[in-house]
């Protein structure tokens, strides 16, 4: 040691050197203790009044503290009080657009070369973000330019990511273009922030299709993170298989890249985006087997919960004393935003055709024990999804996959039941109940919503078909028996019968298309639901209720046309179609309707729209149902009273 030149003296001269205090001794006792800095004769009240340097940790943590006081930032504290004041104003019912603009003007006018310390208050930054909401373009303008460097770090704040949302959304096309440009080589690490997800959805929405290119393209591989000018390349659709193919990139780094990007989203839960949806979609299609039932497995617990994403309205509810009393129709705004925030994930993602195909993988290619979790977990919730324009093709493939009858008749019918007069009316509402008649007819389903409802992941398993039957089943030594979709019933029609019959849903059905026979006749969606309830070409145990329909029907095609207050059903123009459609398909239906409401009248209805529901007894493929009306409609023909019309028989399939 001596030798080296250490020595016991070396160490204490180092640390005088640098201003540190000496090391304890290890002799114990009071000698161990460290000494107190010293303090300068100025601090102890003598010599010079200089305040003194911080030393010690608890007082560097103290002048930091007091580099935020009141005192030192009472210029800006005033501000924001009187700016608050405004917004007050600024939000009060009844106020007319002249005072509301005057009032923006001003607190704009008040907040000028100071926006982004504005921003940085939670309070202040919610008063930028109204003034933003209501002000005009050109008012805009100077906001953009002097937080547009600063939008990104706005962004990943939960005080300030819903002002960058309203400055998006207000910002002009040059803006927006900057604000999409600034966001290359930064979209993957919002997407793992809870707020800036958001903002990048915003983007995303309001993006034209090159710069939803730019931004996707950013997603699927590194290669294309480095280059802006792909995005300007036309294409027909953005599709990860297409890229690989186009630009030769290598499949396993691009699954890579995209593993690294979906994984985080995954464990944080912010799977509510259609940026994501997308993402994933495209991820599944290059996937192997293992890696897309693991995301697929991943996503289904996110999607029977309640949103990640923080409420709006958590800024008014942390300071209460600046949030102005609320009008009416605010508070009812506000009500159904938080109801739509404790809304399942599944339900609020089915707003788009991107939620709606990953809903679908999680049902078709999740266990079955994942489809027993997804089904209870909308209890309660099947009436919105069925109202809903891609909600009710997630409850028709629900119904067509059966791997558990009672659980669906329980969560899904019965509710469908209790809600039935309502969904029969309605475009979307009626579809799932027409599936159990008429699986995937074309008269009802666009082939657009075919296409998403035979939508399958191409690696996990073979394709499933929605009549509950898959076709080139997995060996079980593959998993096959896991992962391949099950069904209770490979016979579509008994299944179907089961749904509806033993569940007692078609009683219902039948007696609210008796109670409502005429509304149901001349309504634009209802009538379709009649018309299958009445052809009944499969079920069991209900022909005495199909003839009372029948009859009904007649009853109501049978009143003058004097008495009717409505349109009378041979001359509107949906009933009369329905009828024809009914007199071609049903010999019982159309013998009863001609005793009571056409036998020895057809010289009444042989003209407009009721004459091509007279036309079709002559058309029929029935030769009971000619031979009963030969006689009375020859002669009107043979006159040139009654045109006969040719029989499409591709309508009625």
């Amino acid at each position: 040691m001596a030798g080296d030149g250490d020595h016991p003296g070396a160490n204490k001269r180092e640390r005088e050197a640098v201003g540190r205090p000496e090391a304890p001794s290890k002799g114990g006792g009071d000698a161990v203790k460290r000494k107190k800095p010293y303090d300068a004769p100025g601090a102890r009240g003598g010599g010079s009044k200089e305040k003194p340097q911080p030393v010690t940790a608890m007082e560097k943590r103290v002048a930091a503290e007091e580099i935020f006081l009141p005192e030192s930032r009472k210029p800006d504290y005033k501000l924001v009080k009187e700016i608050t004041v405004l917004c007050q104003k600024v939000r009060c019912c009844n106020l007319s657009g002249k005072e509301r603009s005057k009032l923006l003007t001003e607190a704009l006018r008040k907040m000028d070369g100071k926006y982004l310390e504005i921003a940085g208050s939670p309070v202040a930054a919610s008063v930028l973000k109204l003034c933003v909401q209501w002000c005009s373009q050109s008012e805009m303008d100077p906001v953009f330019v002097a937080l547009q460097p600063h939008l990104l770090d706005l962004s990943r704040n939960k005080d300030t990511g819903f002002l960058v949302n309203y400055i998006i959304k207000g910002a002009s096309k040059e803006q927006f273009a900057l604000f999409i440009s600034s966001l290359h080589g930064h979209v993957a690490s919002l997407l793992h922030h809870t707020i800036g997800a958001s903002v990048v959805d915003r983007a995303f929405h309001q993006a034209t299709r090159p710069q939803k290119r730019s931004l996707l393209l950013e997603l699927c591989s590194t290669e294309l993170q480095l280059s802006k000018d792909l995005a300007q390349e036309k294409q027909c659709r953005l599709s990860v298989l297409n890229i690989i193919s186009k630009h030769g990139l290598q499949k396993s780094s691009v699954l890579q890249h995209m593993t690294t990007i979906i994984q985080p989203v995954l464990e944080k839960g912010i799977v509510e985006y259609s940026i994501v949806h997308m993402v994933i979609s495209e991820y599944l299609t290059i996937a192997d087997k293992t890696s897309a039932l693991d995301v697929i497995r991943q996503l289904i617990p996110h999607l029977i919960q309640g949103s990640s994403v923080l409420d709006e309205d958590v800024i008014g509810q942390l300071i209460p004393h600046l949030t102005p009393t609320k009008s009416k129709a605010q508070k009812k705004r506000s009500k159904a935003k938080k109801k739509r925030s404790s809304e399942l994930l599944l339900i609020r993602i089915m707003q788009t055709k991107e939620g709606l195909k990953l809903g679908l993988a999680c049902l078709k290619h999740g266990l079955e024990k994942d489809r027993k979790r997804i089904i209870k977990s909308l209890k309660g919730h099947i009436r919105k999804l069925a109202l809903n324009d891609y909600g009710c093709l997630f409850v028709i493939c629900r119904l067509s996959i059966v791997d558990n009858t009672e659980l669906i008749t329980e969560v899904v019918v019965d509710e469908l039941t209790k809600h039935l007069k309502e969904l029969i009316f309605d475009k979307n509402g009626r579809r799932p109940l027409l599936q159990l008649f008429h699986p995937l007819c074309s008269r009802y389903l666009t082939p657009r919503e075919l296409f998403y409802l035979n939508y399958n992941v191409p690696s996990p398993v073979s394709k499933v078909n929605l009549d509950g039957e898959s076709d080139d089943v997995a060996d079980k030594e593959h998993g096959g028996s896991e992962d391949t979709l099950v069904v209770s019933d490979s016979n579509p029609i008994k299944r179907r019968q089961v749904l509806l019959v033993k569940s007692e849903l078609y009683e219902v059905l039948v007696e609210t298309c008796i109670e409502n026979v005429g509304e149901l006749l001349r309504a634009n969606f209802g009538k379709d639901v009649l018309y299958e309830v009445e052809k009944n070409n499969f079920l069991e145990g209900v022909t005495d209720r199909i003839h009372v329909l029948h009859n009904a029907i007649a009853c109501d095609a049978a009143r003058p046309r004097t008495d009717d207050v409505d349109e009378h059903a041979f001359d509107n123009y949906h009933s009369s179609r329905i009828i024809r459609r009914m007199v071609l398909d049903c010999p019982a239906f159309a013998a009863t309707l001609w005793k009571k409401a056409l036998e020895g009248k057809c010289k009444l209805y042989a003209d407009g729209f009721s004459s091509i529901m007279v036309a079709a007894y002559l058309e029929s493929p029935d030769s009971r149902v000619k031979d009963l009306a030969k006689a009375e409609l020859q002669p009107l023909i043979d006159g040139g009273i009654l045109k006969p019309q040719e029989h499409k028989a591709e309508e009625e399939k």
